[in-house]
């Protein structure tokens, strides 16, 4: 009788552990993945290995892109950071809440709201907000840039966590004597209120923080957003990265040095993920916020026309990869994409409906990813900075100047914007200059803007980086 007893408390043991690892290998099968955004800071579209450079190196990066899917034609929904920013953490064109322009203390119109009062209006979700509604454990490393004042803090926007700083650039190295800071919003910052410089250099520590935090929260879904200063001036490099590029002019030198020190922090989380184990269960997105500054860090936007700034493609095509082996094949993506498309697919994957998110003009990207549905995710997209503005409709782009007649391209020929058409196809320009006007009438008057004069020097900068014509 002990005997047939002991038999059974032994089959019953089994199958309990035999339940609890099916019950295991279940759930870790339907997991939602964690996400991680990485965004860089005004980098050029040429200035990486996997989009050509033979100057720079990025071999992490380029590991990320042979891994999982380049993206050919990526958009920001503004030619500045502060703007373009906003549009991807909310997935809205963000001049429909009033967020047109770069909030930068001590530069603004008159007429413009007080420095500290510009910011992500709090009516806007985040996309924080979102995925912490949804059970993701969320947090910030690095540059914020949606407000300065208490109430735009990212631990009141959706972020569980979040070390960097509220403004919009700062120096690499600590605050302190012999590198003294002006600017409340540029000390760094841990959690809500406590100021701290970290120990070395800025780009290595965000990335260690977020390794740290990795290494915390990995038992359960997080998102991750590390939101770099690199390689927005000032041209702050460890003098050990700049002797891999003596070679260089000086100014160059200075941005691959910079450029490989974010690499180095973009491989050190993708080793952690790899040691971990959560490489196929992690979707990892690298993009840029805006074009190039090619006259404030010697970036290069080859072949497109423009930098920072303005609406041609070299200040607002950008960079873009995006990866989760077993999920998404390895390859191109030629297809017209935006980062407003990031809040909808990062919140699809985290468990959402997309019927949720009524107000949002981004795209849900999974289905186009993974072949569930073909042709293009944006048939237009469109940007406005005051009276100057810019629509894509399929191939066909038009540029509206205050200075001059509108402009139009055909990109699938002239990626590089050499041959305006518009004297060719006058019909067009009308219909194209309509839709874009009436694209506007929907949107809120701009919050803040800078002094006029920027107007006319962003003008000047369009002007002097266009890619001269070859024929």
């Amino acid at each position: 009788m002990k005997s047939y007893r002991d038999t059974m408390r032994h089959i019953l043991v089994f199958l309990v552990l035999f339940l609890l690892a099916l019950y295991q290998t279940v759930f870790a099968q339907q997991r939602r993945p964690n996400i991680i955004l990485i965004l860089a800071d005004d980098a050029g579209y040429a200035d990486f290995g996997f989009q050509g450079s033979s100057e720079f190196l990025t071999p992490n990066l380029d590991r990320l892109s042979e891994q999982g899917l380049r993206f050919t034609q990526a958009y920001v929904s503004a030619a500045v950071c502060g703007p373009s920013r906003a549009g991807l953490l909310t997935g809205k064109y963000q001049q429909r809440f009033g967020f047109e322009e770069n909030n930068v203390p001590g530069y603004m119109a008159p007429s413009s709201l007080p420095d500290d009062e510009m910011g992500l209006p709090l009516t806007e979700r985040t996309m924080a907000d979102h995925l912490r509604g949804l059970g993701y454990t969320t947090a910030l490393f690095g540059k914020w840039h949606q407000g300065n004042a208490d109430r735009f803090h990212p631990l009141r926007r959706g972020f569980d966590e979040f070390v960097g700083f509220r403004g919009g650039a700062r120096s690499y190295f600590p605050f302190g004597e012999g590198n003294p800071n002006n600017r409340p919003e540029d000390r760094l910052e841990e959690g809500f209120g406590r100021y701290r410089e970290a120990p070395g250099y800025l780009t290595d520590y965000l990335a260690e923080r977020a390794v740290d935090f990795i290494d915390r929260h990995q038992s359960s879904p997080f998102f991750l957003f590390l939101s770099f200063t690199a390689v927005h001036a000032p041209m702050d490099a460890l003098p050990e990265d700049i002797a891999e590029f003596e070679s260089l002019p000086e100014g160059r030198r200075q941005l691959a040095a910079m450029t490989l020190a974010m690499d180095r922090a973009c491989g050190l989380l993708l080793d952690k993920l790899e040691r971990e184990g959560l490489l196929e269960s992690t979707l990892i997105v690298f993009t840029n916020d805006n074009g190039g500054p090619s006259d404030a860090n010697y970036s290069d936007n080859s072949p497109l026309s423009g930098t920072k700034a303005n609406h041609l493609e070299g200040g607002i095509r950008v960079p873009f990869l995006m990866s989760m082996p077993g999920h998404i094949s390895p390859g191109l993506y030629p297809h017209p994409v935006s980062t407003l498309d990031l809040l909808p697919t990062f919140y699809r994957l985290a468990g959402g409906q997309f019927t949720d998110l009524p107000e949002v003009d981004g795209v849900d990207l999974w289905p186009f990813l993974v072949g569930n549905e073909e042709g293009r995710p944006h048939q237009t997209l469109f940007w406005k900075k005051e009276n100057r503005g810019a629509v894509r409709e399929g191939d066909w782009k038009l540029l509206r100047f205050p200075d001059r007649p509108a402009e139009l391209y055909d990109l699938s020929t002239d990626e590089g914007e050499q041959n305006d058409l518009a004297s060719g196809y006058p019909d067009l320009v009308r219909q194209l200059y309509k839709k874009l006007f009436e694209w506007e009438l929907t949107l809120e008057r701009p919050a803040w803007q800078l002094q006029r004069k920027y107007e006319g020097d962003a003008m000047q900068r369009m002007d002097r980086y266009r890619k001269p014509k070859t024929n």
